[in-house]
């Protein structure tokens, strides 16, 4: 299996609120780095189709790429759905439950700001159209900065809201802001998934976790030529890494202020591969 650039996307808007605007990119921008990668002769195959090639099953074609969108934002289904069906791409969104809403109600509660969110019938409807729903959990907390107890309840809950409302199982996590441990990743295998995505800004690769994917996220300031190096495998590290001592230091960090009751804040931003 050659190495798999797995692109990570947030909104897909020509006005995001303030706080995701930096994980933002223009529809226009969007359909350029769609035709990157098409010029590069990647094939985008859905991501359930990695999982069963790092699990040693059937392989994927020579030169493939993925699609995944963070946190179901209103714009996947308004936006990026037409952009995608007109060319036959698969993705994956996973969504966080509690910023879900039923046509005419607010959302049920998660930590992300304000934001124009995908509701239960168009997920329902992504569904139908062949996009794979995936799982986010229920308020997009760090996980790794959580009792065992919490844990599970964003992981578990949140699967069982979804297939609920999708009435067939879902296997697909990701973590918010990329954020594991050991601990959360064996809480995210006992739950029932058999795929989780991290961040890492790295490319998968054969011997990529598939319990902690690499991905690499489009950000607003994503250069055209930086996009196009990663449709070419080239320009960042190829997955799996190993847990550095920054990224352990950090993990304690969050996880003292966490437990002063002072959490480490913010949007969903670039980490290292846990």
């Amino acid at each position: 299996m050659t190495p798999v650039p797995v692109f990570l996307y947030h909104a897909v808007t020509d006005d995001p609120p303030d706080w995701i605007a930096p994980y933002a990119v223009t529809p226009r921008v969007f359909t350029e780095q769609l035709d990157r990668i098409a010029d590069a002769g990647l094939t985008v195959v859905p991501l359930r189709r990695l999982v069963t090639a790092l699990r040693g099953g059937t392989r994927l074609p020579p030169r493939s790429a993925v699609l995944t969108f963070d946190d179901g934002f209103a714009d996947f289904y308004w936006t990026v759905t037409p952009l995608l069906t007109d060319r036959g791409l698969p993705a994956t969104v996973y969504v966080t439950t509690g910023a879900v809403h039923t046509p005419g109600t607010g959302p049920n509660g998660s930590l992300l700001p304000p934001a124009d969110m995908l509701n239960w019938r168009q997920i329902g409807t992504l569904d139908t159209f062949g996009f794979e729903i995936g799982d986010h959990t229920v308020t997009h907390p760090q996980l790794d900065t959580l009792s065992a107890r919490q844990v599970w309840h964003e992981v578990f809950d949140s699967k069982r809201r979804l297939e609920d409302a999708l009435s067939h199982p879902v296997y697909s996590f990701a973590y918010p802001h990329g954020y594991s441990s050991a601990s959360v990743r064996r809480a995210v295998r006992e739950a029932g998934y058999t795929s989780a995505a991290a961040v890492g800004n790295a490319i998968s690769s054969a011997t990529d976790d598939p319990m902690r994917i690499a991905r690499l996220m489009v950000r607003s300031d994503t250069t055209a030529e930086a996009f196009t190096r990663w449709t070419r495998c080239a320009g960042t590290p190829v997955a799996p890494l190993h847990e550095s001592l920054r990224t352990r230091g950090w993990r304690m960090y969050r996880r003292a202020r966490a437990v002063a009751g002072r959490p480490v804040g913010g949007p969903p931003g670039p980490s290292t591969l846990e």
